[in-house]
């Protein structure tokens, strides 16, 4: 290990990582595997058959008590009053400015228990910020350190998972979880979720039997070629479902209207930032974040300027490669509101030459 990764937290599979031949690089002060064989190999792998992640590197927050749900109302965009025992629900922490703290998932066991999964980037950050809410009749607890997470994702991912466990896992639907017993290994978490829009379920098990529920993964799975993925893929296969990114398409300073996240800011309840967001939907939204696909040979990458054909710029690239799937330029940016119907042709800037783009409507891959 060297000097600039000893700093790095481990997770509990980083040696099973560097043994499959996984190039382990820093991630949100993590040390986490970006790829074992080709990102183009595993988004595939992904989109056709089955792979497991690793990303035990996100943050587990415990929320119980008589006050949980109000906590959880005042400090999210959603309506968590709407979830039942069982369902989860895609939100997003608010700043008193209206921008975006974290998105985050809000699973709901009980009245009076709820687990809140965020960003790795953001753990201290969330955990800073939903303690400076929190009233005397709810415990918090960063249960982060002793829970280890794998996504096993892919058209494939069910039949791996049902191997592995007697639950109709199959006839679970989207966004709602169980807790059972998976590959011998009591009270694992079992949540039909994921960032790849390519189907599965999202494993969340105690630490200590991280090792022992990978192994099992591959064991059952080998009858379907399932592969481990890296943090390359994940992040292509996000992309061509217009999935969020924290820290390139949202942040601190974009607020959910802006990030094209109405559908989860629900003004009939009071939360942090509510004013703001109220004023911006009556005023209207100076920019929006689209998704685009080139229309000539080109990668688009964050950063780069989105112009018009005047060579104005009116925008900016905030995630961008080259789609696996599709075999073209695609990527997301924020542009004026008068570029961001649908069909509007704009160009990106790519080494000082203007590639023509047009606006899409999200996601690219159709489902």
């Amino acid at each position: 290990m060297t000097e600039a990764t000893s700093d790095l937290i481990q997770l509990p599979l980083t040696k099973v990582h560097e043994s499959l031949g996984g190039k382990m690089v820093p991630f949100a002060g993590f040390l986490m595997p970006v790829r074992y064989t080709s990102d183009i190999e595993e988004h595939l792998a992904v989109r056709n058959g089955v792979g497991v992640f690793d990303v035990s590197h996100m943050g587990e927050f415990l929320v119980e008590g008589a006050g949980a749900l109000a906590l959880i109302q005042q400090i999210t965009t959603n309506d968590a009053s709407k979830l039942v025992a069982g369902k989860v629900q895609y939100t997003c922490l608010t700043n008193r400015e209206g921008g975006i703290v974290d998105d985050l998932l809000v699973y709901k066991f009980s009245g009076e228990k709820y687990m809140l999964v965020v960003n790795a980037g953001n753990i201290q950050k969330d955990w800073d910020w939903i303690n400076s809410f929190k009233p005397a009749d709810v415990v918090l607890t960063d249960i982060s350190a002793d829970r280890a997470l794998f996504a096993i994702q892919g058209p494939n991912a069910v039949k791996v998972v049902e191997k592995l466990t007697g639950e109709n896992v199959e006839a679970m639907p989207y966004y709602t979880f169980i807790t059972t017993t998976v590959a011998g290994i009591e009270n694992v978490l079992v949540s039909a979720t994921g960032y790849t829009g390519a189907g599965g379920f999202e494993l969340y098990v105690h630490a200590k039997d991280a090792v022992k529920l990978w192994e099992k993964l591959f064991e059952a799975g080998a009858a379907f070629d399932i592969k481990p993925i890296g943090l390359g893929a994940r992040d292509t296969l996000r992309l061509e479902m217009g999935y969020c990114l924290y820290g390139n398409d949202i942040d601190d300073s974009t607020t959910p209207l802006e990030a094209g996240l109405g559908w989860i800011t629900r003004f009939s309840k009071f939360f942090t930032g509510k004013e703001l967001l109220e004023k911006q939907k009556e005023t209207g939204i100076k920019k929006y974040l689209v998704g685009f696909e080139l229309l000539e040979r080109g990668i688009p990458r964050a950063h780069y300027e989105i112009v018009n054909a005047d060579g104005t710029k009116i925008g900016e690239v905030t995630s961008g490669t080259q789609s696996p799937s599709l075999h073209k330029g695609i990527g997301m940016g924020y542009v004026q509101t008068a570029y961001a119907q649908p069909g509007s042709e704009v160009f990106i800037s790519i080494r000082n030459k203007a590639h023509k783009a047009k606006i899409v409507k999200l996601p690219f891959i159709k489902q």
